[in-house]
């Protein structure tokens, strides 16, 4: 049975496209309100987004889209928009996903990763202050607080005792004093493998409504610290030393010093994967999408590992196997 929200969907793009035949299937839906439909005529596709607007605002992704296309990165280009309605009507980037690309075809991925790597650079370059947001302390407390509210409580409904709130709190402010000292630059905020597509130009980017002005190896933790497809560490580090050549070449703010710059990233992925449990949980608990919890331990993987590497987030890997009650792992890795 047809829904009022997919009727009136058809019915808006019967007015936008008068006389014209075409056929509607879902193309994607993330984890947020919002489902894309791909819009098939003869001889051409797009895709509309549903927003519903009394769960989404489409103006960010609008105006983000507008700014990111000025840095020559492969975006949709907004064809039409109802904003009372919550519909815009986008050209379609296709339908292969880095992700679903890269486990068929792993062979792939240096070349991949080195187009997003460009892409990104350049997104990074025409970073500005008061644009968009500021990934502040605020905003950064926040995320991390999803990680005891949704994961530890509701998800594993683990109590913190005086003690371990404690070493928890202290450890949130080591991270933080790191992360919001880094340089800062335009943050698309979800720069992984499910919102990058396989295009000419490549890559296409989706999904950057929330972008926001901040720690400069957000993105690249999102990139290769991915929670949905895991990498050798040979590899993650080979990929990170490219950007940070890249980046230097680019005249961004990377610190002179490899080890240095390496450890920021170390740190802001952290920040991301505790804030990635929250919301995984919280997908599961409030919002019932249960395939979230099949990434989970991935992401606790990257925890631990860098927990293991940096004496000062030693309490929170020892919160994590007691959460978990798993053994320690032998193999620590890479540390500079």
């Amino acid at each position: 049975m047809e829904t009022d929200r997919l009727h009136q969907l058809k019915a808006w793009l019967h007015n936008e496209f008068p006389n014209q035949h075409f056929d509607l299937s879902i193309a994607s839906a993330d984890a947020s309100f919002r489902r894309y439909f791909r819009v098939q005529f003869e001889d051409r596709s797009l895709i509309a987004m549903d927003a519903p607007p009394q769960h989404e605002d489409c103006r960010p992704f609008i105006k983000i889209a507008q700014l990111f296309s000025t840095a020559d990165v492969n975006v949709p280009s907004i064809l039409s928009q109802n904003l009372t309605d919550g519909f815009l009507l986008l050209t379609d980037l296709g339908n292969t996903t880095y992700l679903q690309q890269l486990v068929a075809h792993p062979s792939e991925a240096r070349a991949m990763y080195s187009d997003a790597i460009d892409a990104l650079i350049r997104m990074q370059q025409i970073s500005q202050e008061n644009i968009l947001l500021n990934y502040d302390r605020t905003l950064l407390q926040k995320e991390l607080n999803l990680f005891p509210e949704w994961y530890l409580t509701r998800h594993k409904q683990f109590n913190l005792s005086q003690h371990q709130s404690d070493h928890l709190q202290s450890t949130f402010s080591a991270i933080l004093a790191n992360n919001l000292e880094q340089p800062k630059v335009f943050v698309h905020r979800d720069f992984h493998s499910r919102n990058l597509m396989v295009t000419t130009p490549n890559p296409g980017i989706l999904d950057f409504q929330d972008a926001v002005y901040g720690p400069i190896t957000y993105d690249l933790v999102s990139l290769f610290k991915d929670a949905y497809i895991q990498w050798e560490e040979e590899l993650i580090l080979d990929w990170v030393i490219r950007y940070w050549e890249k980046a230097r070449k680019a005249g961004l703010p990377v610190s002179s010093d490899f080890s240095i710059f390496y450890r920021d990233f170390e740190w802001m992925g952290v920040q991301r994967h505790l804030k990635v449990l929250g919301i995984f949980a919280r997908l599961y608990h409030r919002d019932n999408k249960a395939g979230y919890l099949n990434d989970i331990p991935l992401v606790l993987h990257y925890l631990r590992k860098t927990c293991e590497r940096y004496r000062e987030l030693h309490l929170l890997k020892t919160l994590l196997d007691e959460i978990e009650d798993a053994p320690s792992p032998h193999q620590v890795g890479y540390t500079f």
